[in-house]
């Protein structure tokens, strides 16, 4: 995908900074510690569900208050990212500011643009103490989205999606949050969930993943800057993060009522619909 040179003035850089403690009265390590025993016990589909409970719980993800994150970048000589890493999480994060400020100035409306935050093992935000074991994730508490670059090279070798598009496929997904929070689908599925069953909930959270989805895609075909390969490039990523395939992997069975990021097809479809429209309408996922 060529973006050309793009820096994004919203993204800070933690990468050689130690992380900070964890709120509400949880130790980072103590945190760690239970996040690895979730994802030894149930996969890292139990680890998405406790970052989005403890997201929930604080603020986070569907919530209107947090606590206040620094903002100050790492200096340069303290960042561990290589350049081309660099370039990408700017370039990706500019690209995308452009499109959506250029869609939502069409609605009529203005888009507040996201913070990316690229960070090692582990650091504060709004929504309490991130952790890389995690993956990417969006804290609505701060506007902010929350990467690990190491993240891309477990995409590359761990599930065999290699390439610069699947990663930015990464980073649109999370962006797709931020407008989901503008436009209030994140409060409003929030809402919706607090009065319905647990497999009712995982339902709308999967709506909310595959729009997140469509919303990438349809910022990959606003850019007008894919390439040969870029798409299978998408659909490999999007077939690998899909929530059969990681219990498949993890724990040998697939538990379709447990599914809160949407089956391998789904997100592929959601990806390829984004893709093939370029038009937010098309992605009526999430209630």
């Amino acid at each position: 995908m060529r973006l050309g040179d793009r820096n994004s003035g919203n993204f800070i850089d933690r990468t050689g900074q130690r992380g900070g403690g964890l709120g509400g009265g949880m130790s980072a390590g103590l945190f760690a510690l239970l996040a690895r025993f979730i994802f030894n016990k149930f996969g890292i589909v139990g680890v998405l569900i406790l970052g989005l409970g403890y997201c929930m719980l604080s603020g986070g993800l569907g919530g209107l208050t947090g606590g206040s994150t620094s903002q100050s970048a790492s200096s340069a000589s303290e960042s561990t990212l290589s350049a081309e890493e660099l370039a990408l999480l700017r370039g990706t994060l500019e690209s995308t500011d452009d499109i959506w400020g250029d869609l939502f100035s069409q609605a009529g409306a203005q888009y507040r643009e996201p913070k990316l935050i690229a960070y090692t093992s582990g650091t504060q935000t709004a929504c309490g103490y991130g952790q890389a074991v995690m993956g990417p994730f969006y804290c609505p508490g701060d506007q902010s989205i929350y990467i690990d670059p190491e993240f891309f090279q477990q995409l590359s070798t761990r599930f065999g999606a290699p390439g610069d598009f699947a990663a930015r496929y990464v980073i649109a997904h999370e962006v797709g949050h931020h407008v989901q929070n503008l436009e209030g689908t994140l409060g409003n599925v929030q809402r919706q969930q607090q009065r319905v069953s647990q497999s009712r909930g995982n339902q709308l959270q999967v709506g909310v993943e595959l729009q997140a989805d469509c919303y990438a895609g349809v910022w990959a075909a606003q850019t007008g800057a894919m390439e040969p390969g870029d798409l299978e490039e998408g659909m490999r990523a999007a077939e690998a993060i899909g929530d059969d395939t990681l219990q498949r992997q993890s724990q040998g069975r697939v538990v379709p009522e447990s599914f809160t990021h949407g089956s391998a097809a789904q997100r592929m479809e959601a990806l390829r619909r984004g893709l093939s429209t370029g038009n937010p309408a098309a992605c009526n996922y999430a209630g």
